[in-house]
């Protein structure tokens, strides 16, 4: 199973980027599809889950600026970000969850917000 991250880049604050995450080799409708932030120098931080039962989670930080969403068909899932300040920059993950066996990474995608 592949997973692979798109969308990321350069804008200012208060621009908007949408991250698009693909999944080669599986069927994502079973899956949890997750994204997680890595600010520089720091861990890893879960900040939207779109569950597989379609609850959908946000971070405190994003809520209200990311919206989750996913195409079945297309084993794909978005992270539209509004809003963007330059606290959002860093690297941002795609995971594709289903169990802890089951539990696919994307290699991270930069986005960057600047002032």
């Amino acid at each position: 199973v592949e997973v692979v991250e798109s969308g990321g880049g350069l804008v200012q604050t208060g621009g908007s980027l949408r991250l698009s995450c693909r999944v080669f080799e599986t069927d994502i409708s079973d899956y949890d599809m997750d994204w997680y932030w890595q600010p520089p120098g720091k861990g890893r931080e879960l900040i939207a889950q779109d569950k597989r039962n379609g609850e959908l989670i946000y971070a405190d930080s994003v809520k209200g600026r990311f919206t989750l969403s996913r195409d079945n068909d297309r084993q794909m899932a978005f992270l539209q970000m509004n809003s963007l300040k330059p606290a959002d920059t860093g690297l941002y993950y795609c995971n594709a969850y289903k169990t802890i066996y089951k539990s696919y990474w994307g290699e991270g995608i930069q986005v960057t917000v600047s002032s």
